[in-house]
């Protein structure tokens, strides 16, 4: 049972059958590019017939230096998330990090995001799911890279029993070793048991810190982990996207490199609809 729900805005259906997509840039590096890039992942996800979430987060407060670029703020950037929301009609999805941003993105945002080293943060969890409650967002939780995948179920139970029945999890690699990250692919259906499954395929390849204190990358593997995610069965695809990766101010190592993104979705489409009504 993964316990579908809608996202309002859009009228995303969250593991009701349909692939849908998370993409954006990891971070607000302006308006202007923030737009730039929701109206052009929209333009290709339009075409495929791709239900679309735009995210980008306003704020990252878990880069590696303190002088590495973390975005607008909150108040510019839930300004800009919102303006791009009503001029698009796009859902929107940014991190929060504390529980008192939580209200704020809220009243801005389609759904809360929980970053993956927040994960076990109980009252982090109680304030996104009381903001989403009152706001009808719903919240997307990463599983830590340190958190078994069964182990998830606390966090689901969390947002659950404080009001917020609209709750997903995503898949973003766990640590093996130092600075890197392997999928185990069983995570995805044991996960799947108790609430709607994203797969990431970009933090899923990243190394973390692996060149002096920066993260770096391996883009490559982004279409073939991609790829048996969604023959495993799960209900959505997260991919940070972005137009100049080799200059994002976060996360580029990374990133899929936006002229690749439309190849990338026909082929994830082609396998869903191959294994869709297949018991997975």
């Amino acid at each position: 049972m993964t316990n579908p729900f809608e996202i309002p805005r859009g009228n995303i259906q969250v593991g009701h059958g349909r692939l849908f997509l998370i993409a954006g840039p990891c971070v607000i590096e302006s308006e202007q590019h923030a737009r730039m890039m929701a109206d052009s992942i929209q333009r290709i996800t339009s075409d495929l017939g791709v239900p679309y979430i735009f995210k980008a987060s306003y704020d990252k407060a878990n880069r590696t230096s303190i002088h590495s670029f973390r975005g607008p703020g909150l108040v510019e950037g839930t300004r800009i998330l919102r303006s791009i929301a009503e001029s698009t009609g796009l859902p929107v999805l940014t991190d929060v990090h504390t529980a008192e941003d939580c209200r704020v993105a809220a009243e801005t945002v389609d759904v809360l995001q929980i970053p993956a080293f927040l994960c076990r943060q109980t009252d982090l969890l109680i304030a996104a799911a009381d903001a989403a409650k009152q706001n009808n967002c719903a919240i997307n939780i990463k599983k830590g890279q340190f958190v078994a995948p069964a182990d998830m179920r606390h966090a689901v139970e969390k947002v659950r029993e404080s009001g917020c029945n609209r709750v997903s999890l995503t898949e973003r690699g766990a640590s093996f070793g130092y600075n890197n990250l392997v999928v185990d692919m069983r995570s995805l259906p044991i996960m799947r048991g108790f609430a709607p499954v994203v797969f990431d395929g970009t933090h899923s390849v990243q190394t973390p810190s692996a060149a002096n204190g920066v993260s770096g990358g391996q883009p490559e593997f982004i279409p073939i982990l991609a790829r048996a995610a969604v023959a495993a069965g799960v209900d959505g695809v997260f991919l940070e996207v972005h137009n100049d990766p080799p200059h994002a101010k976060s996360d580029g190592a990374n990133a899929l490199h936006l002229n690749r993104l439309q190849s990338v979705l026909e082929t994830l489409l082609s396998i869903h609809e191959t294994v869709k009504g297949i018991a997975l």
